[in-house]
């Protein structure tokens, strides 16, 4: 059984086209979020999309129509959507027990803990699991500002966090920072846009030197601070990366006064980008980070998130503390289940190899495109940025309207970045198949001649 094989397998008697009482369709349910839910909570599409059920790479809509997924919940529907392991592992925990707080021994959490620490690199490592990338990137300021005593962060411009009061404080995208109140004095570092900004038309070597030197300038007029918050690849951002090896020279700086690097994996972990496992691995040049967060993908849409880091840092805290829901026995069994397949199908190198294909593709489709400006990535992480023709403005009009005719022709996708929600954003099931690729590229491709043409 090949890796897509077995990504798509279902138990006997299993069906891909219906689930039985499924609607017709949705009507009235759109008035119904809007009367009882905040107005800010984003909605995709004109026309809202209720998705009811999936299997393997493709979901389907209330009217039982079919799209395949090249967002995955938001980069959390990592393996395959209805994975039959992660279902059973579910059904089984929730038949003998769902919960329990920390408050007490938990096999199923110290397990996967076990697991993570031997994976993450981090030596001595101590994991605390959260509930969301939100919860996970907290507890690493928590833990970053107690042991170093200091409440100055540094953080990437065009970075995103979470919606937290002290996550929001460190995301350096207006967009998704409602406030300038903060708990945190946060000081934004160039780096993590390679494309934009005063040091975009220099070659590698000479981009990665500039933000090195304004980055040491920086440290030279304020006191010691307590972390860098970074993100290996920009998520909400668009999909955008600093060159390699950029975080290790930071951190040649930063060891200078023994800041911490926080790595923000929620996003990139776990094989995604298709060369590594983590994605601070592409900036390994000084070992492994202090603090590494993840989320999303590892539960495969069970809310499982977490924090990773050495021994004296974890204990730092004096204060009693426990996590309620965070290591709760069913999304313990579900991320448990999901990286035993992750792992034993290697859909990392899944990742590399379709992911490969599928950037060739998009850049060729976009060759000569005066409405695209870049097409970006690595894996299956993969940004495609829109520009007003002939210019290099953001397109936010643009990228809404692909959204909209990838929908119609049976995609779905994302869409992201700093300037004004300009950016693609594709990123989906790392079992993706190479047929399933050149079909979702084929769509987007009419879907950007139609728009950005």
């Amino acid at each position: 059984m090949t890796a897509a094989d077995a990504n798509t397998a279902r138990p006997a008697g299993s069906t891909a086209t219906a689930v039985p009482g499924t609607p017709a369709g949705s009507p009235g349910l759109l008035a119904r979020h809007r009367a009882v839910l905040p107005d800010w909570l984003a909605l995709y599409y004109d026309d809202p999309l209720e998705i009811t059920h999936g299997e393997g790479r493709h979901v389907w809509d209330a009217a039982g129509r079919k799209y395949l997924d090249f967002f995955g919940g938001i980069l959390t529907t990592m393996t395959a959507h209805a994975l039959p392991a992660v279902a059973e592992a579910v059904t089984g925990q929730a038949g003998r027990l769902l919960h329990s707080s920390t408050l007490y021994l938990n096999r199923p959490m110290v397990e996967l803990a076990e697991r993570i620490a031997r994976l993450s690199g981090i030596p001595d490592a101590r994991v605390f699991f959260t509930t969301s990338g939100t919860e996970a990137n907290d507890t690493a300021l928590l833990l970053a500002t107690t042991h170093r005593r200091s409440n100055q962060i540094l953080a990437m411009r065009n970075s995103y966090h979470g919606r937290s009061f002290s996550t929001v404080s460190v995301t350096g995208n207006r967009g998704w920072s409602p406030t300038s109140l903060s708990p945190l004095q946060t000081l934004y570092v160039h780096g993590g846009v390679r494309h934009r900004g005063p040091y975009a038309d220099l070659d590698d070597a000479a981009f990665t030197a500039a933000c090195v030197a304004d980055l040491r300038d920086l440290l030279g007029h304020v006191r010691s601070p307590a972390a860098l918050i970074a993100e290996p690849v920009q998520g909400v951002g668009g999909f955008t990366s600093p060159p390699d090896g950029l975080y290790a020279a930071f951190r040649e700086v930063l060891a200078e006064q023994g800041v911490l690097w926080i790595a923000d994996e929620v996003q990139t972990g776990w094989g995604r980008t298709g060369d590594h496992f983590w994605g601070w691995q592409a900036h390994a040049g000084s070992g492994p980070p202090d603090i590494v967060t993840f989320a999303k993908g590892i539960g495969n849409g069970m809310s499982v998130g977490g924090v990773i880091a050495r021994a004296e840092i974890m204990n730092c805290l004096d204060a009693n503390s426990i996590s309620t829901f965070g290591g709760t026995q069913v999304t313990m069994a579900a991320a448990l289940a999901n990286l035993d397949h992750l792992l034993e199908h290697d859909l990392q190198g899944n990742a590399r190899r379709v992911g490969g294909l599928l950037l060739k593709r998009l850049r060729d489709a976009c060759a000569g495109l005066p409405g695209v400006k870049e097409v970006r990535g690595r894996g299956l992480m993969i940004g495609v940025e829109l520009v007003r023709p002939g210019t290099h403005l953001a397109a936010p009009e643009a990228a809404a309207a692909v959204l909209e005719a990838a929908r119609e022709g049976g995609l779905l996708l994302g869409k992201g970045g700093g300037h004004d929600t300009s950016a693609l954003r594709i990123a989906p099931p790392l079992s993706l198949t190479a047929a399933e690729a050149e079909e979702g590229a084929a769509i987007l491709e009419q879907a950007l001649r139609r728009v950005a043409g």
